[in-house]
Formats: structure tokens, sequence, C-alpha cells
């Protein structure tokens, strides 16, 4: 069933609920948070359907699906991806989480996860066991390997929401694993055409669900199901909390975010620095987990890094996330901007400077600089999430680590400098997942382990990475 919209974009309310085509009623709107345009609508799924969905899900798990299969469908997959990047591109837009030029990234970067995952899923493997390391063993031999988990669940957010749904289904589905994917309610639409393409691709049916609907509805309801064994959860520290404490005696995998601090030292090449930072801050409207948010410059170079960053943030226009020129689209709502704004507000009354931006339309908020941020408002050290970035002057390396640590989280840090010798003391002294030298926070190659330390999250995301936590070991002895 297709339904009218405003714009030439595929809409169909219907979701898969254990490989079945469903619709469900009453339709949830999906719109673009700029202007409104309807991008789509979606079903509203219930507590029965994640039932119905782990239900199908277990049987489909009775029934033999070898590596070689899982292999063919991911990688025939990951071409209609590719053949169909620019539909893929526009849904992401039309829902308006990136800018049509962002969008159009996805796609390929999803096929590439695809077929990574299909060859990480040909590679899974184990050992034999030196059993005779024991007195008394002598006689035993073995060896393990390792067997799929079982029922996975995955909760995704809305900034990229075709490239976290690739991440979310690709290793599961290569490691044997059946999957229940909750799309965001705001970015759908990728996600349901992305299973769509692994169904046609040949992908038995009851290993996927993707399922729309409230957070309160499905998301609860399907984290504390006890047939789920896996829960895989990206999104903010609030909802992990709360997650991590329904879950039950599961493994969980958790991406929570950050406000990952950019270090620029005396020697740095300012250009690329303020180039980089640039994009790394602003790029999907500051709404990604590992843009920068906190840059702590040496008080050497301090200004003139300043007056090259603000030549590049002054060069980006923001807009509607359907024009071909906007390079910073509306964030996911007004709410979301409103709360920003707040943060700005509350930052600049407490002595903070905006230097740059700061001006709010709906949901559209300018690419905001401030300086002289002090440390007890929310800009300093909450995650944004947002087109917000907070200068800092340090005397030295040692006052940037130590800036760049006193927050509550740590996913991502970057450092620009010319000088091993720092280059390697950051490495060693940050506390995050990943140190980027003499690039963005935001640089992440999906086969490297992707995830933080302390409240950024549980466990490391990346295709191998992931293989690893979505299966379980079984050891077999002989004794001889």
């Amino acid at each position: 069933m297709t339904l009218a919209h405003d714009a030439n974009v595929a809409v169909s309310p219907e979701m898969l609920i254990g490989g079945k085509w469903t619709a469900r009623p009453p339709y949830l709107e999906v719109r673009n948070p700029f202007d409104g345009h309807l991008a789509g609508m979606i079903s509203s799924g219930t507590e029965a359907d994640v039932h119905e969905a782990v239900r199908r899900a277990a049987d489909a798990l009775a029934i033999d699906f070898p590596s070689h299969a899982r292999y063919e469908v991911l990688q025939r997959t990951a071409a209609r991806i590719e053949a169909q990047a620019e539909q893929y591109a526009t849904d992401i837009a039309a829902e308006g989480s990136k800018t049509i030029r962002e969008a159009r990234r996805e796609p390929p970067r999803a096929a590439n996860i695809l077929r990574l995952s299909a060859e990480e899923g040909r590679r899974i493997s184990g050992e034999t066991l030196p059993f005779d390391s024991r007195v008394g063993s002598e006689n035993r031999v073995g060896y393990y390997f390792r067997v799929p988990a079982g029922i996975v669940a995955a909760i995704a957010p809305f900034n990229d929401p075709l490239t976290v749904a690739a991440h979310k289904v690709g290793p599961s589905l290569a490691a044997g694993n059946a999957v229940i994917l909750k799309p965001s309610l705001a970015t759908p639409l990728s996600a349901l055409h992305l299973a769509r393409d692994l169904m046609e691709a040949g992908l038995p049916e009851g290993r996927l669900t993707v399922i729309t609907g409230t957070d309160q509805e499905v998301s609860e309801t399907l984290v504390k199901h006890p047939g789920v064994r896996v829960v895989s959860f990206t999104g903010g520290v609030v909802n992990g909390e709360r997650i991590a404490r329904a879950v039950g005696i599961k493994k969980l995998l958790m991406e929570l975010g950050s406000n990952s601090p950019a270090i620029v030292l005396s020697d740095a090449n300012l250009d690329r620095a303020a180039s980089s930072i640039c994009s790394g801050a602003f790029a999907q409207a500051g709404q990604n987990c590992i843009g920068v948010q906190r840059v702590l410059v040496h008080r050497d170079v301090y200004s003139a890094f300043v007056k090259r960053f603000i030549e590049n943030v002054k060069t980006l226009r923001a807009g509607n996330s359907r024009d071909e020129f906007t390079d910073v689209c509306a964030m996911i709502n007004e709410q979301q901007a409103e709360r920003v704004e707040k943060w700005i507000c509350e930052a600049v009354a407490n002595g903070a400077r905006v230097i740059a931006g700061g001006k709010r339309e709906g949901a559209l908020l300018e690419p905001t600089v401030l300086e002289c941020v002090p440390t007890n408002v929310q800009v300093d050290y909450e995650e944004v999430y947002g087109p917000v970035v907070c200068l800092y002057e340090v005397d030295s390396l040692d006052a940037a680590i130590e800036r760049a640590n006193a927050v509550p989280y740590g996913l991502h840090a970057a450092i620009f400098t010319e000088g091993l010798r720092d280059a390697f003391t950051a490495v060693r002294r940050l506390d995050v997942g990943g140190v980027i030298v003499n690039d963005s926070t935001d640089y992440r190659l999906d086969v490297m382990p992707f995830g933080g330390h302390k409240m950024s999250g549980i466990g490391a995301e990346g295709i191998r990475f992931v293989i690893e936590e979505v299966t379980e070991t079984k050891v077999v002895c002989f004794n001889l």
C-alpha cells in the first residue's frame, strides 16, 4: 500500500515482521524538520508485533543458514544498495538528518559494510586447545568454535540511518543470528528500504525484522524479551541507562556518544586543523557522536587559529537538507534546536562569548562558535549534539589533556601536531576509545574497533569486533 506524499519519494507504511510485510495503523508521519515536507508514513508497531518477531526469529534460527548462503545474500544486497544509491540518498535527505550531499555518502558506505560483513562471516573460527597442559588430561584433545548468540535486538539512532542500520544488521546476520531492528521514529525510511533489499536478495524469512513505532511500545518490550540474547543500542546516555537497567542477563553493546575534544598545538598546520575541525564539528548539523565539540588551542597560536577557523565557518550555508548547496541542515526537530539554543544562552550568561552564529529559526540553528566557556555549563561538560563548538586557550599539552579528560565521556579525541613525542603522549594519556592524529575526531573506518570509555559506551562496534560480541564460544573435549 502506498500513500500520497509531498514529493516523488517512495512511501509505504509497512514494516517487516519476521519476514512478512505488515501495515499497522495508526500510521505515523515522517517529516523533514526544515519545512515539514512529508517524507513518508510508517506503521505503529505493538508489543504483540515484538513477540511475533521474536517467535519467527526463533523458528528461523532452527533452519540451517550456512555461511556461504549468508555471504551471497549480503553481497547481493550490497549490489542492490549501490544500484539504488540516489533513491537511498533522497530518502535520507527527505527525512532531514543530513544534507543531500552528506546523504549520498551513506549508500556506498553501507554497501561496503555489508561486503566486509560477508567476508568476516566466512572467517569465524576457533582453535585447538592444549588439554595435555594439565596433569591427568594427557588423553584428552579438543577445540572451541564460535556459534551464533541467537536473536539480536538492535536499536538505531536518527543521525546515520542507513549506515548504522547496516552496522547493526550486517555483522549479526553474517555471524548467523536473527536481527530485530528498531530504527529511529525520525528517520526510518532507509532502514525499511534496506530490509526490502535484503529480503529480495534472498534472506530467509524470520532472520530479519524491522519494526517501527514508539520507544515505549516497541523498544522497551524488545530489550526485556527473554528470547533476545544480545542488545545493541546506539543513542544517548539517558536512554542507555534505562535500557541497561531493563535488559536483564543479556549481552549488551552500547555506543552512547561524547563531546569530543580536538587539541591544536603550536606546531600544528593551522590551515589543515581549521578546515578539518570545521568539517568535523558542523557536518550533520553537529548531530554526530564523534563530531568535534571542544577545541583546545595552545595560546601561542590561538588567535591565528581562531581567525582561520571563523573564516571556514563563515563559508558554511545553512538551509534545506534537499538543497544541493546546503552545508548545514536543520536539526532533527525544533525541540532539540531549542534545547541547544538554551545551552548557548546558559553559557553566555556565565561569561561565554558568541563569535559566530548563535541564531535559530525553527529547527535550523546557525553554526555557532563560543569562546571563554566556563566549566560549569552544559555546552562544556555534556554532549551538545548540535552545531556548536567551544574554543579554549591552553598553556600546554598537559593542560589540554587534563581538560580533554575532565568530562564523563571518552569516545574520540584528536590532536594536531607535527611532533611525534607529543602525538604519542596524547595517545597514551587521553582517556578515549580512539585518538585521531592530524584529522578531525569524526574520522571512522568501518573495520576498526569503535567504542568509548567512561559514559561513552560498552563494547566495540566495527565489523569483526561486533561478530565477536554476537557469537559465543562452544568447547569440545574428547577423552580418548
